[in-house]
């Protein structure tokens, strides 16, 4: 619930706080551990359609429906805050299994060393966002993942 109008004394608190809060940050950051993982169907598969002119009373020629469950391939991507550590084209129709993706966990951490070596001299740990979907919580996943801590 937030106020139509603050008090002065209320406003000054707020500030406070928020200063409070950013100096807490500065000092004892945690943004910069947090790896962020997704996939993402990729569609290459794109035929060109083109415009034929006919005159009235002529049939056109016609082109053929592309299409719509095409090519495609799953892009896997994984970042930080600055910007990309990770990312894999999967062979095409391949999709995600808790497998791929404990492999895919693996060479993140050899990509973490070769990409952002001074994070891996400091800390060695990362905080890892994924969704919950089924082969993030694969029981080989998790077996990985509490084998790393």
């Amino acid at each position: 619930w937030v106020p139509y109008e603050l008090k002065p004394r209320d406003v000054e608190r707020r500030f406070l706080t928020c200063e409070l809060l950013l100096a807490r940050q500065k000092r004892k950051s945690f943004l910069h551990h947090i790896v962020t993982s997704d996939e993402k169907w990729i569609h290459y598969d794109n035929p060109n359609c083109k415009k034929s002119y006919g005159f009235p009373g002529h049939t056109s020629t016609s082109t053929a429906k592309p299409n719509i469950h095409g090519k495609k391939l799953m892009l896997c991507i994984c970042w930080d805050q600055l910007g990309v550590i990770y990312w894999e084209l999967l062979k095409p129709n391949e999709t995600i299994t808790g497998d791929v993706y404990r492999r895919q966990l693996m060479r993140l951490k050899e990509a973490m060393q070769k990409v952002r070596p001074i994070f891996h001299e400091r800390h060695d740990r990362i905080i890892l966002q994924h969704d919950n979907a089924r082969p993030h919580v694969a029981s080989v996943v998790k077996t990985y993942l509490e084998g790393q801590n």
